[in-house]
């Protein structure tokens, strides 16, 4: 090209941007004209800047990575490279870029982000360059077999949730999980059948006894790694997504299985917004409440897990779950923490160790 290569670079976090910044800058042929923390911001500095080439997340607030990528593809296709701790070659999400219309991936570190991108800058350059002079795929180029909507990939992040469900027993049994898990444990939520009187009070005994940040669910708060939700006893708490976040959602809908909250409705939420990124979990408790959301959520991907009869104070709930074909797994109650863990180091490949 005569001039230099323009280049918008989206992605939520200020230090990837600024990194990403002065790396491509560093090459007289290469001109940052812009940034964008989401894909919102992203499609109006599109449209006042004409860049060459845009680098793209996938994990952003609003409108994750792979839909926007599907959407600009679609209404003004342009060379893009994905720039992402998820696009690991061979990995879902790569391919399901691949196949929307990205031209290539750089993988971003997950850990020393810094470093890491400085020793990916000559590989990120020459894939700019490279972009810029390919052709983006036409709508009237698509393959014969399409990719998936992206709104439907069900692809892994990095961030991965915990939903546990119990009754009956189960404040004990929570407490004895939530105190043997990590601080550095993946986002958790709860739906603890119990009076509203009682809801505040114990969240604040989880936070004593464990070392994560536990806290009663509000209306609109954002789920954090390293936090653990309870629903208030009175309203039904639900997991809601935009983009690649996730927030907790109260409501006073009618009782379901006669509860409010109701498991079945977290993990209803769970499975539509989380797939393959969480894991259920449900706990002693009276009646079937969660088993049949429990169920949604492994056909989702997800990992689900019961507890088993022997270290229930009563087995309704689980046994409903187990009857069902809801769970990959069954344990104690003593072993739930340690597969709690296993499940924050492997994700979903987690369920294809099932028994």
């Amino acid at each position: 090209m005569s001039r230099p290569i323009r280049v918008l670079i989206v992605d939520d976090s200020a230090l990837v941007r600024q990194l990403l910044t002065e790396l491509l800058t560093q090459d007289p042929q290469i001109e940052v004209v812009g940034t964008a923390q989401d894909p919102f911001v992203a499609r109006e500095k599109i449209k006042d800047l004409s860049p060459d080439v845009l680098t793209l997340d996938v994990e952003m607030p609003r409108m994750d990575g792979l839909k926007f990528l599907e959407n600009l593809m679609r209404l003004r296709p342009m060379p893009v490279i994905m720039v992402s701790s998820l696009t690991q070659q061979g990995a879902t999400t790569t391919l399901s870029a691949l196949a929307l219309g990205a031209v290539d991936f750089v993988a971003k570190p997950t850990l020393g982000v810094a470093q890491g991108l400085e020793s990916s800058a000559a590989e990120l350059i020459e894939k700019v360059k490279i972009a810029a002079i390919s052709r983006p795929r036409m709508a009237s180029d698509a393959p014969p077999v399409q990719a998936p909507a992206a709104a439907q990939i069900r692809y892994e992040t990095t961030d991965r949730l915990i939903a546990i469900g119990a009754s009956t027993g189960g404040t004990e049994a929570v407490r004895e999980v939530l105190a043997h898990v990590s601080a550095d444990s993946p986002a958790i939520v709860i739906a603890q059948h119990i009076p509203e009187a009682f809801s505040a009070s114990f969240a604040e005994r989880l936070n004593k006894a464990s070392a994560l940040a536990v806290c009663q669910a509000s209306d609109g708060q954002e789920i954090r790694p390293g936090h653990a939700y309870v629903a208030p006893g009175d309203d039904h708490l639900e997991v809601a997504r935009s983009g690649a976040r996730w927030y907790c959602r109260l409501n006073k809908a009618e009782p379901v299985n006669r509860h409010r909250p109701s498991v079945d409705v977290l993990f209803r939420s769970v499975a539509a917004n989380c797939g393959a990124n969480a894991c259920g979990v449900l706990l002693t408790g009276m009646g079937d409440d969660g088993a049949r959301g429990l169920k949604q959520m492994r056909d989702e991907g997800a990992f689900t897990l019961i507890q088993d009869e022997a270290s229930s104070v009563v087995w309704g709930m689980p046994g409903a779950a187990h009857r069902l074909d809801a769970a990959c797994q069954q344990a104690s109650l003593a072993e739930v923490p340690g597969l709690l863990g296993e499940f924050a180091r492997q994700g979903s490949r987690l369920k294809h160790n099932c028994r």
